[in-house]
């Protein structure tokens, strides 16, 4: 069986969008909420969560796969780069060979510059 196409996410990354994360999951890092506090890092500014852009490969596989993802995905992904508000935020994959019966990405998420922020593999039951 042929993988199937799976169409990018792209997300507009912003402060208040990083904030919400902030409370659902209960990181209050100031190097993601405090501009004053970010500018004094090696960061030189505030930073989205790492888990939020990963979230965004979780969005593409489920919009492409739905329960088949939700049941029995993996992702296997190094953090690249960091994110900043501001940024817009494509996560994409591309089909490589199925292996033990399970179709196989390549996975990023890229910033609008085509930094890579996350890369890794994606795999998910045929």
């Amino acid at each position: 069986m042929n993988a199937p196409e799976v169409a990018p996410v792209v997300r507009q990354l912003t402060q208040p969008m990083i904030d919400a994360y902030a409370e659902a999951s209960g990181d209050h890092n100031p190097i993601h909420m405090d501009e004053a506090f970010a500018r004094t890092t090696p960061m030189g500014g505030t930073i989205a969560h790492g888990m939020l852009v990963l979230s965004l490969i979780s969005e593409m596989m489920t919009a492409a796969f739905g329960e088949r993802w939700l049941a029995g995905g993996s992702l296997e992904v190094r953090f690249r780069a960091p994110a900043r508000p501001g940024d817009t935020a494509t996560a994409r994959a591309k089909a490589g060979e199925p292996k033990d019966g399970r179709l196989r990405y390549a996975v990023e998420c890229v910033s609008q510059t085509d930094e890579v922020l996350i890369a890794g593999t994606a795999t998910v039951g045929q």
